[in-house]
């Protein structure tokens, strides 16, 4: 999901004193002079939740209102990036990503089963090759990315290493909403000219099948095949500017189709005319200045054939969807919503005597999303509206470590239950190579 690690040609740099962002920073050469690099992230997490892990919680409230607290571990995201600069402007990147631990499988014969073979499962998570692309750079101002690339819409999608947010965890309201971190296959057009950053995206659709309730159209990227089908098509852009010192300014947006980008066919006139267009608006914004880092986004989703969707997802067991399919068979809303602003102060730096690049970071953020912010369900669904406030601490000792703690308040209208939490990890994002 980090493009941080992954290296251009030296003369297609483009190193300059804002590129601090996950897939900016792509733009910036490692300081050996070797043609490989390599690089990684990872982050592991300590929770208490002070609230019900039941999975009725919000269809009973009542009933699970006095549940006892939980805990758990994590690790999130631990991933391995590897670039390679080929020479005259030809380069490759590729990221290896372990999600919650990864997984862990076997086959083995059971001597309790009249020695039949047992398929196994020791661990949960996943493991994916979340890039792999070619590029080839003509200039600062042009270069031609195609493989499976990170689509940089949203502010999470473009800064989503441990150490470009505050939160142990990455800002609910883009992660509930869209995918994240967000890569497909496709081609990429990017460059820089002054101040300013562009990158345009062609890309294989969305599968409408994957859209939920709580999640909008998050999973809708990933696919259960071999392959990602495309029977849709779609395109993503971004703007970034660097004007003025230590702040960026961004612009992001997708348009494409969801619906039918599957295997089977809907066989049914009633969906002759459905597209499910999905339509997607982003503005955010990084201010690094003063000791202070404040960061904030604004996400504004629609989907068209919303009710069409949810009509053919909760189809099943009819014949339109089969035994199997990856739908959640749940309602999807026609518009989502996610808004979020945190902002932290160093306050080593009114002390003398301190490395320059050990910090420290007292934190508060807030964050308000809907992934049922319109439709027919709206109503149904309003445990989906959500605020959120955390506050807490970030120690660098290094500019590579991150230390965090936080304390969260997950806020729900009534009847819902608040929910609390207490989170603690520690993550690196560096060079290794």
């Amino acid at each position: 999901m980090c493009a941080l690690m992954l290296t251009l040609t030296a003369s297609t740099t483009m190193a300059h004193t804002n590129a601090t962002d996950s897939v900016a920073a792509t733009e910036a050469t490692p300081t050996n002079k070797s043609r490989f690099s390599l690089g990684a992230y990872g982050e592991a997490v300590f929770s208490r939740n002070f609230y019900s892990q039941h999975f009725n919680r919000y269809k009973y409230p009542e009933q699970h209102k006095d549940d006892p607290a939980h805990g758990r571990f994590d690790l999130p995201h631990v991933t391995v990036n590897m670039g390679y600069d080929f020479g005259h402007g030809w380069s490759m990147g590729m990221e290896i990503e372990f999600e919650h631990g990864g997984t862990e499988s076997a086959v083995e014969v059971d001597a309790d089963e009249s020695g039949e073979y047992e398929a196994e499962v020791e661990r949960g998570g996943e493991v994916a090759l979340e890039q792999f692309w070619i590029q080839k750079s003509f200039s600062r101002a042009l270069n031609l990315r195609a493989g499976e690339i990170v689509v940089p819409v949203g502010a999470t999608n473009y800064a989503h290493m441990p150490t470009e947010f505050f939160t142990v965890y990455r800002p609910e309201g883009e992660n509930s909403i869209l995918p994240c971190t967000w890569h497909q296959t496709g081609i990429s057009l990017w460059g820089r000219l002054k101040d300013w950053r562009y990158e345009v995206q062609f890309l294989s659709g969305l599968d409408s099948e994957r859209f939920g309730a709580e999640s909008f159209v998050h999973y809708g990227a990933t696919s259960v095949y071999e392959f990602k089908l495309a029977n849709s098509f779609a395109a993503a852009a971004r703007i970034d500017n660097y004007s003025i010192p230590g702040l960026r300014l961004s612009l992001s947006g997708y348009y494409g189709h969801t619906f039918n980008n599957t295997m089977k066919s809907h066989n049914s006139a009633t969906y002759d005319k459905c597209k499910g267009a999905l339509a997607i608006g982003s503005f955010d914004f990084l201010l690094k200045r003063w000791n202070w880092v404040v960061r904030g986004n604004f996400d504004y989703a629609h989907l068209g054939d919303a009710s069409l969707i949810t009509t053919f997802n909760n189809s099943f067991p009819k014949h339109t969807l089969q035994d199997g399919s990856p739908s959640k068979r749940q309602p999807v809303g026609s518009d989502a919503i996610a808004a979020g602003i945190e902002a932290g102060y160093n306050i080593l730096s009114q002390f003398s005597g301190i490395r320059p690049n050990q910090k420290l970071y007292v934190f508060g953020r807030y964050e308000y999303y809907n992934p049922m912010n319109a439709g027919a369900y709206k109503l149904t669904y309003l445990w989906c509206k959500k605020h959120r406030f955390a506050a807490g601490l970030n120690y660098y000792p290094t500019k590579q470590i991150v230390v965090k703690a936080e304390y969260s308040h997950r806020h729900f209208a009534n009847p819902y239950n608040d929910e609390p939490a207490l989170n603690l990890g520690i993550a690196f994002s560096g060079w290794l190579l």
